[in-house]
């Protein structure tokens, strides 16, 4: 039987031990909210994270927020909605340069291309002269302001007035594209896979043209953007998340089995689609240190202030000093 101070005393370490369960609980209840888009590979990832249970191992309980588009998810990143979105390397500068606190973390390397039928007459460059030629993302896109370039410096061609150019949304140009309406098309990644399961090929692709600038490995420019104030205040969490995102891809990479959770998520309406949407997320890993991705973004920023200026970049002449975020350093 135990004495008075016995029972005293397994009651206090009861308490403690209480306790201690309490504070693990509310550190992992803690709530990191991602917002994610319609068939967009950040809900792949999240998927796995809570399969896996990847946030709870970290300490903290991921929450998932959709959002309707780009657009969308800009005004929650902007109006704290939010914690993390996939992002653009160059939009965050520009925020950055513009006073907000935003930091970027390499996410994927995966890129657009541009993309002709396979029987296409269509081999280099300078055979766009006089073709249809659709682009996605607009007059301002990275992608398109770098094939331009190239097509300048590589071909002597302006494609700005020796093709005939077609703005749009993508999938409405990868449908174009398909009906023979256009002769080729500057398409984003994913875009770009789908048609490849159908038999479309890649005439050059973004990593290609970033390389012709100086890029010495596969840059992502595209990222998890964080506000600053968000790394300050919650650190631990930040890195909990990145070292979830990390474990996740990595998942992805080496258990084919994963893949029957992500796929009801990828719109893949044949194994070839999901196949080509599977190979060209997981090249798209990124592999290199911040500083690799740092000394190549700086490169292709410099390259954009020259091409574009103000229009794209805003006032930033260079990328804002703490832009990039080494997560596991947070």
């Amino acid at each position: 039987m135990l004495s008075r101070r016995g029972m005293l005393a397994a009651g206090a370490a009861a308490l403690a031990g209480f306790g201690q369960s309490l504070g693990s609980a509310r550190a992992a209840a803690e709530t990191f909210r991602l917002g994610v888009l319609p068939f967009g590979t950040a809900s792949w990832e999240a998927a796995v994270i809570k399969e896996r249970r990847l946030d709870e191992a970290n300490g903290f309980t991921l929450e998932t927020v959709k959002l309707a588009g780009n657009d969308a998810a800009r005004i929650a990143f902007l109006g704290d909605q939010v914690d993390a979105i996939v992002g653009d390397l160059i939009w965050a500068a520009r925020l950055g340069n513009e006073g907000r606190g935003v930091r970027f973390t390499p996410y994927s390397t995966t890129e657009g291309a541009l993309m002709v039928p396979a029987n296409s007459p269509i081999t280099d460059l300078k055979s766009l002269a006089g073709k249809r030629l659709g682009v996605a993302g607009g007059a301002l896109d990275k992608n398109w302001i770098l094939l331009k370039a190239q097509a300048r410096e590589a071909a002597g061609l302006d494609l700005d007035s020796a093709a005939q150019l077609a703005y749009g949304a993508p999938p409405l140009l990868a449908q174009k594209l398909e009906s023979g309406e256009l002769d080729a098309a500057l398409l984003y990644w994913q875009y770009c896979a789908r048609l490849q399961a159908k038999g479309f090929k890649r005439l050059i692709s973004a990593d290609d043209v970033m390389r012709a600038f100086g890029a010495q490995g596969p840059v992502a420019l595209i990222g998890y953007l964080f506000e600053g104030r968000t790394v300050t205040e919650r650190p631990e969490i930040v890195k909990g998340f990145a070292r979830a995102s990390t474990a996740a891809k990595e998942a992805l990479a080496t258990d084919a089995g994963l893949w029957a959770t992500v796929r009801p998520l990828m719109a893949a309406d044949d194994d070839a689609t999901f196949e080509a949407l599977k190979r060209e997320f997981l090249s798209g890993i990124p592999r290199r240190t911040v500083g690799a991705e740092r000394a190549d973004g700086e490169r292709i920023y410099a390259t954009l202030a020259r091409l574009a200026g103000t229009q794209l970049l805003g006032s930033g002449k260079t990328l804002p000093p703490d832009l990039y975020l080494d997560a596991s350093k947070a």
